[in-house]
């Protein structure tokens, strides 16, 4: 990657996209190291069973729960998602290094103050549910703005007996309702049952790697 280009994503990845008051955004955090097809069809999901006007992917400089070894550089993970987010409504962003935030209910927090006509979503695959309760105020995510949870392959059943969809079982809308999501005050989440793709950046690790 060169110099022009790593100096082109800071300053433009940076920055919060342009949005028009009372949009619906969905936003779809994570490390995606590297990203790929099953990302895509989750914000795809997303995007058309919300009725999203935009969906941004927040893609963190670090993530305290997994092996920081293990993490690409952040241009290069935002090269490789600019390459599988490639829609008009999605937006790829760096907001939590250009915000000075490491854990997502900050960043949240962060984007409501300075969005408060906004109507933000957080979207995650349902692999992520399941591990839910060991992120950082997790608790308080749940209560800022809706959440959107997708299906993924072999994550359903944990995902819906982990931690934090027990404790917000009262507040979970049917699926079929899942278009009113954004309008709703939280605590508001849906589980989206959806395709299922079998690609995940632990399995295109390993197989990136010499033998």
């Amino acid at each position: 990657m060169t110099d022009s280009f790593a100096s082109a994503v800071a300053v433009r990845h940076l920055r919060i996209p342009h949005t028009e008051p009372e949009c619906t955004v969905g936003l779809f955090g994570g490390s995606f190291n590297p990203p790929h097809s099953g990302h895509r069809l989750v914000a795809d999901t997303a995007l058309k069973r919300l009725a999203l006007d935009q969906i941004w992917w927040l893609v963190t400089p670090g993530n305290p729960l997994k092996d920081p070894g293990e993490l690409e550089p952040l241009t290069d993970r935002i090269a490789r998602v600019e390459e599988v987010a490639d829609h008009p409504r999605m937006r790829v962003t760096a907001l939590e290094a250009g915000l000075g935030t490491s854990y997502s209910a900050r960043t949240i927090l962060n984007l409501r103050q300075k969005r408060p006509r906004v109507r933000f979503v957080w979207v995650m695959g349902a692999d992520n549910l399941a591990g839910f309760h060991r992120w950082q105020a997790w608790r308080s995510i749940f209560e800022s703005v809706p959440v959107a949870v997708v299906d993924r392959p072999g994550a359903t059943l944990s995902a819906l007996w982990s931690p934090a969809a027990q404790t917000f079982a009262r507040s979970r809308l049917p699926e079929e309702r899942a278009i009113r999501l954004a309008t709703l005050a939280p605590p508001a989440w849906t589980f989206l049952h959806a395709p299922r793709d079998p690609m995940s950046s632990t399995h295109l690790r390993a197989t990136a790697r010499p033998w």
